[in-house]
């Protein structure tokens, strides 16, 4: 088959697709990765075929006002008042991503189009090429339960009718939010309407970290994470110097999610992590955090392999990127969670309901107390230690991306 994988965001919204690919591709499938130009290396060092759309959605999330804006959504009222002036912010953005990819995806000509939310083009493009679509994202989200409600929406007893009723508000929202850039581009391409009809669904989630709910339909999967399998990392010398001089460090990251004030939220990391006397390894990321002048037992680096990186580690702290989770979890390692919006806050309470971690707390209303709180929680309780340590067991037993490509090799094929 001819498959065109398509991804939007930044790089967690994009590693893990990298990754399904790869698979795809060892399986004997034509493969092209769409997604931002600057992923175009990461593309390359794993040989997957690459279609560059435009970066503008990053360099988006670099504005102050979106920044602000990203770190106000910690709560569903806050992103229901927040949403339409981020995507008012954003319109320029989705209509160059719309025809870029379009653009992308007819010179491919795939039989398959795998998708993720970000790319909501996805059943469009492939009804309109006769393609089909598979649905494949990193968030328990979009497929309905009746077992509990969408994440973010309370528990109410009205039973299976309201806990189903509360996905539907994902797919009002997101369609009502980019209604008008799909409908430009049916008016120029004289496209139609992609019937209703539900598309195959496949999370790249681990069914021991969100067991897959009984009442599923057959098209709808939890396959495993998907990693990304990379060449051994060595670590530059002044890393490993820093990793060899004490006892494993503990990583405070936040990727992506830059925040208002890298500097107090540094200075603030800095403070925690002296008052638990541990030693602390700081990753600026997009400039989440800012350190200067850090002194001994800290140390900064810009970035570094997760997979890699994370098992040298005493324990994890970060924003809840269902990316870094993964990645934390499958290293065995406590993990901390300080969300800032999304799904951020799903996954640091379902760290916490697994025992592999303390309870989130959102970075609106993180202190230096309550941050070193949560660290020594993660560090010095055996119990936490050990749930991490056999859940992380139990992650890399799996096959996440061989299930997938099965998955989308079933519901897909001719």
């Amino acid at each position: 088959m001819r498959v065109f994988v398509t991804t939007a965001g930044s790089r967690g919204d994009v590693q893990p697709y990298v990754a399904l690919a790869t698979g795809l591709r060892d399986a004997g499938h034509d493969v092209t990765l769409s997604t931002a130009g600057r992923f175009a290396d990461l593309a390359a060092a794993h040989g997957v075929p690459f279609a560059p759309t435009s970066d503008a959605l990053l360099d988006l999330m670099d504005e102050p006002a979106v920044r602000h804006g990203l770190e106000t959504l910690s709560t569903l009222g806050q992103a229901v008042r927040q949403m339409p002036r981020l995507v008012k912010l954003a319109g320029a953005v989705h209509a160059t991503l719309v025809d870029d990819s379009w653009e992308a995806v007819r010179d491919a000509a795939p039989d398959v189009i795998v998708y993720n939310q970000k790319a909501y083009w996805g059943p469009s493009f492939a009804a309109h090429l006769g393609a089909r679509a598979v649905f494949a994202v990193l968030q328990p989200m979009y497929v309905a339960t009746g077992t509990e409600p969408l994440a973010g929406f309370p528990s109410l007893p009205f039973g299976a009718a309201y806990n189903r009723l509360t996905y539907r508000t994902v797919g009002l929202g997101l369609h009502a939010s980019v209604r008008r850039y799909l409908a430009d581009w049916r008016t120029r391409t004289g496209a139609e309407r992609p019937p209703r009809v539900p598309v195959p669904t496949v999370h790249g989630i681990s069914p021991h970290v969100v067991p897959e709910p009984s009442d599923w339909p057959e098209w709808a999967t939890m396959s495993g994470f998907w990693f990304l399998e990379r060449p051994a990392w060595t670590p530059p010398p002044d890393l490993q110097a820093f990793l060899d001089a004490g006892a494993p460090p503990v990583y405070v990251g936040f990727g992506s999610m830059a925040g208002r004030d890298p500097e107090r939220t540094t200075r603030l990391v800095v403070e925690a992590l002296r008052a638990t006397g541990t030693r602390g390894l700081l990753a600026t990321g997009w400039g989440g955090l800012s350190p200067t002048d850090l002194g001994d037992g800290l140390f900064a680096i810009e970035s570094a392999p997760h997979d890699a990186l994370f098992p040298r580690c005493a324990a994890v702290v970060h924003h809840g990127g269902a990316g870094t989770t993964a990645a934390g979890l499958r290293a065995g390692r406590p993990t901390v969670v300080c969300p800032f919006f999304g799904d951020q806050p799903f996954w640091g309470r379902r760290v916490h309901a697994l025992g592999a971690g303390p309870a989130p707390i959102k970075q609106t209303d993180l202190t230096a107390a309550k941050l070193a709180a949560m660290i020594r929680e993660a560090t010095a309780s055996a119990s936490v230690r050990q749930r991490a340590e056999s859940l992380g067991e139990q992650i890399r037993a799996e096959d996440g991306v061989a299930n997938a490509v099965a998955f989308i090799e079933r519901f897909a094929s001719p």
